[in-house]
C-alpha cells in the first residue's frame, strides 16, 4: 500500500468522521450514540489500512477498510441537505452488509462457502434495493424509523405514500435483520462446527460477529415494532461494544502469522539444545497446530518415516495438508499440518527453516533407527529359517537315518536268532551281538542329537513339557518352576535353547549338587533364568557357549546375561519378549 494512498484514506476517513459525527447529533440530539457510531467507523477503518499494509495481497484489509467509510458515511444521511439525504439514504444500509461481508471472508478475504456467497449477495441485495424504493415513496410528511421529525425532501420521490414507506422499512428490518442474520449466525455456527481445532482458534474473531449481529438484530427488530423498550441503552451499548471489537480481532487473526514469525526467533534457541523426539512438539507450539507431525525422509529406503524410523504414508485425502521441506535439492522432511496453515505457507517454512539442524539430525537419527529395525527384521528372518531348518533335519533324521538303523538292528537279531544253535560259531554270533549292540548306541546317540537340534516334544506339547524331558536326562536333580502354556513358536525355541545350553555348562564346568530352571512371565517379557550352586567365576558371555544363544536373543528383542561371582554358583538370565 503506497504512503500516498494511505495519507488520503486517513485524512479522508477522520474528516468523514466529524461530519457524521455532527450530522448524526444535530438530527437525533445524541452525543454519546454519535461518538460510538463513528468510533466503530474508524476502528473498521484504521484496523483495515493496517491490514492491508501488512498483508497487501489479502483482500481483507480493502475490504475492512470499505467498510469503515461506509459505516462513517451511513450517519450523513440524517443531513437536511436533499442530495447528501438522498445519496446516503440509498446508500447508507451498505456498511452493515459490508459488516457481514468481511467477517464470512475472514481469514482469507474470499468467501468461499456457497452458501455464505449466496448470503452475502442476498444482503447486499436486500441493502441496495429497498432504500431506493423507499426514497420513492417518501414525500417529507412523516418521520421515517430511526429519523427524527424533521422533514426532508427526497430527490427520486415520485408520490409521498407513509404506509408504503413504512411497509417498506419494516419489511427491510424483518428481512435483513431478521432472517438474514439469523442465517448468518446459523453459517458462523456451521463453519466453526465443521472446522479443525487451530482453524477454530483463527475463527475466533467470527463469534464476536455473530454477537454482534445477534444483538444488532434483536435491538433493530424490537424497536421498530415496540417504542422505545426500557431495555433500549444497554441493548445499544452492547451492540457497539461488540461491533467495535470485531475489527480489532480482525486485526488480530489477520496478523497472528507474523506474530508467530516472530515466534521462530524463539523456536531456534529452543531446539539449541532439544532431542529430536522433541522436535514435532517445539513445531506444533510454534505453529498453533496441536495436530502438526514430522516424517523424516530416509535415504536408504527412498520413503518418508517417522522419528522411530517406521514407513509413514502422506495423507493425500487433503484432510490433512503436507508441506514438503529439502536441504541443498535433497529431500529432508515433511510437515503434515492443518490446511488452515497453507494459507500461511512462509510460516510453515520460516518455521522450518529455524529447526532445520534439528530436523538434519532428527533425520539421520530415523534413518540409523529405520536400518537398525531393518537389522533386527533379517536377525529374526535368521532364527526363523534356522529354527526351520532345525525342523527339516530333525525330520529328516527321525525319519530317515534313525528308521534305517533301527531297520538294521531288526534285522541283524533275526540273523542272529537264526545262526543261535549248537553248530553256531561262537565268533559270528559275537561279532552279531556287538554289532546290534553298536547299532542300538548309535541309533540312541542319533536319537539325543534329533532333540539337541529341534525336540518333537517342544512343537508338540510346549516348553514345559520339553524341560521337563529335558531335566530327566541330565544326571544331577534340576528343580523346575516353569510357567504353564504356550508362547510364539520362536520364544518357546529361545527358551529352551537357553536352558539347554545353561545346564549343559552346569555339567561341563560347574561342579554343582543342583540346578534350578525358572519361567515366569511380566510385563510382556518370558523370565527365563538357570541357576546351580557350583563354584560359580564363569567366563564372560562373549566368550562362552551362550554367545550365539545371546544373538538370538537379542534378534528377538530381549538380553541374555550371565551373573557368576567366585564360590556363589551362576545365573544365566534371558529376558524374551512374548508378544511377538
Amino acid at each position: 500500500m503506497k504512503r500516498p494512498l494511505f495519507a488520503a484514506l486517513l485524512v479522508g476517513g477522520a474528516a468523514l468522521g466529524v461530519a457524521a459525527y455532527y450530522a448524526q447529533t444535530h438530527a437525533l440530539h445524541s452525543p454519546k450514540h454519535a461518538v460510538a457510531q463513528v468510533a466503530i467507523g474508524w476502528a473498521y477503518l484504521l484496523a483495515g489500512l493496517v491490514a492491508w499494509a501488512r498483508r497487501p495481497t489479502n483482500r481483507m484489509g480493502r475490504l475492512m477498510v470499505l467498510t469503515g467509510l461506509a459505516l462513517l458515511a451511513r450517519q450523513l444521511r440524517y443531513s437536511e441537505n436533499p442530495l447528501v439525504f438522498t445519496v446516503f439514504f440509498i446508500l447508507g444500509e451498505l456498511g452493515y452488509a459490508l459488516v457481514g461481508h468481511s467477517a464470512l471472508a475472514y481469514p482469507s478475504g474470499r468467501v468461499t462457502d456457497r452458501a455464505e456467497r449466496a448470503l452475502v449477495v442476498a444482503g447486499y441485495t436486500t441493502v441496495l434495493v429497498l432504500p431506493p424504493l423507499t426514497a420513492l415513496f417518501y414525500g417529507g410528511t412523516r418521520p421515517m424509523i430511526g429519523f427524527d421529525r424533521l422533514p426532508r425532501n427526497s430527490l427520486i420521490n415520485v408520490t409521498d405514500n407513509p404506509h408504503v414507506v413504512e411497509l417498506l422499512q419494516k419489511t427491510e428490518i424483518v428481512v435483513f435483520f431478521g432472517v438474514l442474520a439469523t442465517l448468518f449466525i446459523v453459517l458462523v455456527g456451521r463453519r466453526l462446527w465443521q472446522a479443525t481445532p487451530r482453524m477454530r482458534r483463527i475463527l475466533a474473531p467470527l463469534l464476536v460477529a455473530a454477537v454482534a449481529f445477534g444483538l444488532r438484530a434483536i435491538s433493530e427488530c424490537v424497536f421498530t415494532f415496540v417504542d422505545r423498550p426500557f431495555a433500549y441503552e444497554y441493548l445499544f451499548w452492547w451492540w457497539a461494544a461488540a461491533v467495535f471489537a470485531l475489527p480489532l480481532a480482525l486485526l488480530v487473526g489477520l496478523l497472528r502469522a507474523r506474530l508467530a514469525r516472530a515466534g521462530v526467533g524463539d523456536l531456534v534457541v529452543e531446539l539449541e539444545h532439544a532431542r529430536p523426539e522433541e522436535l514435532r512438539d517445539a513445531l506444533a507450539r510454534t505453529l498453533g497446530d496441536p495436530t502438526l507431525d514430522v516424517a523424516f525422509w530416509l535415504p536408504e529406503s527412498g520413503a518418508y518415516g517417522d522419528a522411530a524410523g517406521r514407513p509413514v504414508e502422506l495423507p493425500e485425502d487433503g484432510a490433512r495438508a503436507v508441506t514438503l521441506l529439502d536441504h541443498e535439492g535433497e529431500p529432508l522432511a515433511a510437515i503434515v499440518h492443518d490446511p488452515s496453515l497453507l494459507d500461511e505457507p512462509k510460516l510453515v517454512r520460516a518455521a522450518g527453516a529455524a529447526a532445520r539442524l534439528a530436523l538434519e539430525n532428527a533425520q539421520l537419527q530415523a534413518d540409523m533407527r529405520a536400518q537398525l529395525t531393518q537389522v533386527q527384521a533379517s536377525r529374526v528372518r535368521i532364527v526363523r529359517a534356522a529354527d526351520e531348518e532345525r525342523k527339516r533335519i530333525e525330520r529328516d533324521l527321525h525319519d530317515g537315518a534313525q528308521q534305517r538303523l533301527a531297520a538294521l538292528a531288526l534285522q541283524l537279531r533275526t540273523a542272529q536268532r537264526r545262526l543261535d544253535s549248537p553248530e553256531a560259531d561262537p565268533a559270528v554270533e559275537a561279532l552279531l551281538e556287538s554289532a546290534v549292540a553298536e547299532l542300538q548306541a548309535a541309533n540312541q546317540e542319533l536319537r539325543e542329537l534329533v532333540r539337541g537340534v529341534y525336540p518333537p516334544i517342544l512343537t508338540e506339547e510346549g516348553l514345559a513339557a520339553a524341560l521337563e524331558s529335558l531335566a530327566l536326562r541330565n544326571p544331577f536333580p534340576i528343580e523346575l518352576d516353569v510357567l504353564e502354556g504356550r508362547f510364539p513358536a520362536q520364544v518357546e525355541a529361545t527358551a529352551y535353547f537357553v536352558a539347554c545350553e545353561g545346564l549343559a555348562n552346569v555339567a561341563k564346568h560347574a561342579q554343582a549338587s543342583r540346578a534350578s530352571v525358572c519361567i515366569a512371565r511380566h510385563n510382556g517379557l518370558l523370565a527365563v533364568e538357570i541357576a546351580d550352586d557350583g563354584v560359580g567365576g564363569a567366563v564372560p558371555l562373549e566368550r562362552s557357549g551362550l554367545s550365539g544363544l545371546a544373538d538370538r536373543v537379542e534378534a528377538l528383542g530381549g538380553r541374555l546375561r550371565v551373573v557368576s561371582p567366585p564360590g556363589a554358583g551362576t545365573r544365566v538370565l534371558a529376558e524374551i519378549p512374548c508378544e511377538l
